[in-house]
């Protein structure tokens, strides 16, 4: 059996030898699938990864923690662990809402998952009546183009205008993944005092109803073959209009307006999130690839239409793109086609000195070859060109003329040593070397196979190398064995004659010969009889090496994220503070972000800071812990992008330290983190978790152990996810005349420094009264 599959891979192995349209219609064809892959494959940053996991989110409007804890998360939970694939789970209860979030089994059906999490949930029939009903999600892979940014000294809602106007050009340019960030739709509040609904005898349903009928006009038909619409009514919904809607016609003849009975407040972006590039209001523009999409491609277009708009835009309005992960991609790519070029010189180079230059050339042509082959295979078994795949392609530009190497000298060996004919030489070449050969690459494949053994999100994560890898090698098996042999044989025929340019190889050749007999032979003749020292002398280094493990100097991590660009830095303020405090904390981020960024162009002669956006109303990139249980105005971030890494001496984890040095803090900011973005798994450097006792033993504890860690330069971005419970006390106030107003103002001061937390509330035109809402820490 064994001497029959060898006569059979004897038999392929002679038929391409000595046959040279089929080893170069081999080779061609190999080429023509590469080139036309290459254009048809995917460009994006990771690979497509599957999120096994489901969240499901319940809302309940003015329940607290413990509430929302022993009513919803703990009926729910027990129901969703009971769902098939389930393997873990992980709830978090706070004011208002609570979250389960299930993990599934790797490669489990993600759609099947999602709909018996929602069967699982609609049997639950004993939460909250007021509870809104849960909304499952699924996890959700984004993998980020860009960002664009729009900015100038124009209002945001102008701003506003002008990202819906980009959005639509995108999507008209095939780009269907976007997302505004940084400006809200306008909005008008309705404010009523119960004291007028008890003064005017109404209640909060009928305002409503007047209202709900008032804000639109109303379609009363068509005008048959004029292609035209009749709607009646007049649409009210400024604030002045709301302000004169009549709520009841009274017996005098006097009607009832809701500008009477309410205040109308309207309320635009400055309620929401707010972007700021300096002074001046900004619009971020996320662009995510959807399914299937081209990240280079998509960048382009984004690009484009970037550049159309900006013709139209007002002097000083500004559109740039940021992040652009494209960029990323492409430089991979270049160092691809680098190293690829550069090894094909080296190789070349050297094989030129060892080998005659055709049997140098076509040795050489097995890398664009099996590139070629290894594109081609990538494209048909679905694997994109990405930051992972690219680095399984470039780690494997060493190997691919490695097979060929051995193949080729053997048969210039057989040729000029043995004195075979070019034909024969290069099929007993290709025998010869044929086991062991595929022996070398079997064993460098199965290793490689064994990463597809790792599991969960990081296995999906570097699928990409293994399968690259693997491409690259069989493609590099088929060259060296059905084509090179024929290219071979024509190259030491051709070769018989002594060329000029085969000069180097002579002389290098000749060179070898005496360094093999006169150095080489002698010493290894010296260390086989001194046997055992040598063998003491491994032991020893060995020794060393292991001892530099058990003394910490090679430190162990889990992923080594390569240096990034960008830094994030985010904010909390305590419960109390208005949005201009947190606008004023804003301020003191730009304001230390910037004159570090000066100090560093004195230091080092180039400024490091490429871009800065600042923001209130939420936190930047990845947010503080808990800050969900915050109110928005409290919270506010500034994402900074420096220069390439290359272009600077000192890596952003380092920028990071000085600049949480140079911020000083507002006297009501809660929290300050910053971080450096990191790529890949892992999560964070340390994770502290607390277990057992009550939220104020624990809060005290995680306070005591973040100010231990904070005295260490090196840290950063330290908080935890731990919020208080707030109980409310209310106090009515009604004294006499204009003392009600001092009363109001001496109050609220001393509650304010002494608890925090304080809204006052006065209404001018209405009785002389006001209502003081204190936040308690839960216990107090």
């Amino acid at each position: 059996m064994a001497r029959s599959m060898s006569g059979r891979a004897g038999g392929i192995l002679s038929y391409f030898t000595r046959h040279r349209t089929a080893a170069n219609l081999l080779l061609v064809v190999l080429l023509v699938c590469g080139a036309a892959a290459a254009p048809n494959m995917r460009a994006q940053f990771f690979p497509d990864v599957i999120i096994d996991s489901v969240s499901v989110t319940t809302d309940w409007e003015g329940a607290g923690a413990d509430d929302v804890d022993s009513a919803i998360v703990q009926v729910l939970e027990p129901v969703l662990l009971a769902v098939e694939g389930v393997e873990s789970s992980t709830a978090a209860s706070r004011e208002g809402s609570g979250t389960v979030s299930l993990e599934f089994e790797p490669n489990w059906d993600m759609a099947r998952a999602a709909t018996d999490v929602q069967t699982a949930v609609d049997s639950v029939t004993t939460l909250p009546e007021d509870a809104e009903d849960p909304v499952v999600r699924r996890g959700i892979w984004r993998d980020r183009v860009t960002d664009v940014v729009i900015t100038g000294p124009i209002s945001a809602e102008q701003l506003g205008r002008f990202a819906d106007e980009f959005v639509t050009r995108l999507f008209a340019a095939g780009v269907t993944r976007s997302t505004i960030q940084g400006v809200a739709a306008p909005q008008t509040l309705i404010e009523v005092p119960s004291t007028r609904l008890i003064r005017h005898d109404i209640t909060m349903a009928e305002i409503a109803a007047v209202i709900a009928a008032e804000v639109d006009a109303n379609p009363a038909g068509d005008v048959t073959g004029a292609n035209a619409r009749v709607r009646t009514g007049t649409a009210k919904r400024s604030a002045d209009a709301l302000s004169r809607v009549v709520l009841r016609s009274n017996v005098d003849g006097s009607s009832l307006l809701v500008g009477d009975v309410a205040r109308v407040i309207e309320q635009g972006s400055d309620r929401e999130v707010g972007y700021f590039v300096g002074d001046d209001p900004a619009i971020s523009v996320r662009i995510d690839r959807s399914d299937g999409g081209d990240a280079i491609g998509i960048q382009h277009s984004v690009e484009s239409v970037a550049a159309d708009m900006a013709v139209m835009l007002p002097k000083g309005v500004t559109i740039e793109l940021i992040r652009t992960r494209a960029e990323a991609i492409t430089g991979r790519l270049d160092l691809l086609i680098d190293n690829g070029l550069m090894g094909l010189a080296l190789v070349v180079g050297l094989l030129f000195l060892f080998l005659n230059a055709r049997t140098a050339f076509w040795v050489a042509a097995g890398i664009p070859a099996s590139m070629a082959a290894a594109i081609a295979l990538m494209y048909a078994g679905g694997i994109t060109i990405n930051m992972i795949s690219l680095f399984g392609l470039i780690i494997t530009l060493g190997i691919v003329v490695d097979d060929a190497i051995v193949v080729g000298e053997h048969a210039d060996y057989r040729h000029k040593e043995l004195g075979e004919p070019p034909m024969q030489a290069a099929e007993n070449a290709a025998r010869r070397m044929a086991m062991p050969v595929f022996a070398a690459t079997m064993t460098t494949i199965i290793a490689f196979f064994g990463l597809l053994a790792v599991g969960g999100r990081f296995g999906s994560l570097i699928a990409d190398i293994p399968l690259t890898v693997i491409a690259v090698l069989a493609a590099s098996l088929v060259e060296c064995f059905l084509i090179l042999p024929n290219h071979m044989a024509h190259a030491m025929a051709a070769g018989a004659k002594q060329r000029w340019y085969d000069l180097p190889s002579r002389v290098v050749n000749r060179g070898f010969l005496w360094v093999r007999e006169r150095l080489f032979r002698p010493f290894m003749a010296g260390v086989i009889r001194a046997r055992y020292v040598v063998l003491a002398g491994v032991v020893a280094v060995l020794a060393s090496q292991v001892a530099l493990f058990i003394r910490g100097d090679v430190q162990w991590r889990f992923f080594n994220a390569p240096e990034r660009g960008s830094v994030t830095g985010n904010f909390a303020m305590t419960e109390g503070a208005t949005r201009a405090d947190t606008l004023a904390m804003m301020r003191e981020m730009q304001r230390a972000t910037e004159a570090l960024g000066a100090q560093y162009a004195e230091e080092y002669g180039t400024n490091p800071i490429d871009y800065v956006i600042a923001q209130i109303g939420g936190n930047a990139g990845r947010g503080l812990d808990g800050a969900d249980s915050k109110d928005a105005d409290l919270l506010g971030g500034i994402s900074i992008e420096l220069i390439d890494a290359d272009l600077r001496p000192y890596s952003s984890f380092a920028f990071v330290a000085e600049l949480q040095d140079a911020v000083v803090n507002h006297p009501l900011a809660e929290t300050v983190s910053f971080r450096g973005w990191r790529s890949g798994p892992g999560g964070d450097a340390l994770d502290v978790q607390f277990y057992g006792a009550d939220t104020q033993v624990l809060k005290a504890a995680s306070q005591d152990l973040q100010d231990a860690l904070r005295q260490y330069p090196e840290v950063s971005a330290v908080q935890d996810n731990l919020a208080y419970d707030k109980e409310e006390l209310i106090l009515d106030l009604t004294p006499q005349g204009q003392a009600l107003g001092f009363t109001i103002d001496m109050l609220g001061r001393v509650l304010r420094h002494r608890l925090g937390g304080i809204e006052a509330a006065t209404y001018p035109d209405g009785p002389r009264s006001a209502t003081i809402r204190v936040e308690l820490p839960e216990g107090e």
